[in-house]
């Protein structure tokens, strides 16, 4: 088992249909669990799906369309029922902190744990979170509301020691730590060692980027270099790329061009649109121009 991983509760655009929800996913990241987006009807995929939901601390919210929102008043008061005590952060436009204000307000809940809010900026990349076992950045989309996206790159593994290598140099032990750290040490004859003599290379961190709602944008392309998977909406076919254009959605083939120009190891499809039972031929229309590349059907697993 991975302990990076994607489970899609949700991938369907703004109506139900097909057996298909609005758009949640769950990321994990080691002992770290991120809820992102929360459309109506996420409590219950997040049960189907058997995820840890309780151990949620974060929640990311890309925009303020009811898709990708209308679950988490429900959720925010479900933890409220069931007692929890650990504090919830949620990052998401900053208007979103009056709509959940007035809705306790409204309903007279009082919270029994801590709820925080962190507005998100849809004008430039900015790191929002920093936690020992990943950073996630935010980003711009281009959608007809304000609309972020996120990245979440899990953190760099120190370099590891070579051990054979280091039976040729007197180093001392307590310099290990900085050999870790891609320090060059001396010997005990006062002699630098040059770190690459004695270590490797650690694991290279893997990322995840989600991008959904937005229109074709090339800009994007800068903001998620080389990501291991990128999740990027694709609401319509090519053939319907005038009406993706005017409802500020992308296509699949556009979605593909973006993964090859940003040069992602793989790339997922969802956000799909209602008029399309059969969702084989989105996954086709990408193919061709970035192999790689998969559907993001509600209860699948991806290792990151």
């Amino acid at each position: 088992m991975s302990d990076f991983q994607v489970t899609i509760l949700g991938s369907n655009s703004a109506v139900f249909n097909h057996g298909r929800h609005p758009t949640a996913q769950l990321i994990t990241i080691q002992d770290c669990h991120f809820l992102m987006d929360c459309g109506e009807g996420t409590q219950e995929r997040m049960h189907a799906c058997k995820v840890r939901w309780f151990k949620i601390n974060h929640i990311f919210i890309s925009h303020l369309h009811g898709d990708h929102y209308y679950g988490l008043i429900g959720l925010i008061t479900t933890y409220n029922l069931l007692k929890r005590t650990e504090p919830l952060t949620i990052f998401g436009p900053k208007d979103l902190k009056k709509i959940i204000d007035l809705q306790l307000k409204v309903c007279n809940a009082v919270l029994n744990y801590k709820l925080k809010f962190i507005a998100t900026n849809d004008s430039d990349k900015r790191l929002i979170l920093e936690l020992p076992e990943c950073t996630v950045f935010s980003f711009p989309l281009q959608h007809k509301i304000p609309t972020t996206g996120f990245l979440f790159v899990e953190k760099s593994e120190p370099r590891s020691l070579d051990l054979e290598k280091l039976k040729k140099y007197s180093i001392a032990k307590e310099d290990y730590r900085l050999l870790k750290q891609g320090l060059d040490v001396k010997d005990d004859k006062g002699k630098t060692i040059k770190n690459n003599l004695v270590t490797t290379k650690g694991k290279t961190p893997r990322s995840y980027a989600f991008c959904s709602d937005t229109m074709y944008l090339p800009s994007l392309v800068k903001d998620i270099k080389n990501t291991t998977i990128l999740y990027h909406e694709a609401t319509f076919l090519d053939k319907d790329v005038q009406r993706a254009k005017d409802t500020y959605h992308s296509t699949a083939k556009q979605a593909a061009v973006i993964a090859q120009k940003a040069n992602v190891k793989q790339l997922l499809l969802g956000h799909f649109s209602s008029r399309y039972i059969d969702l084989s031929v989105l996954e086709n229309e990408a193919k061709p121009i970035f192999p790689n590349v998969a559907l993001a059907i509600e209860g699948t697993v991806f290792d990151v």
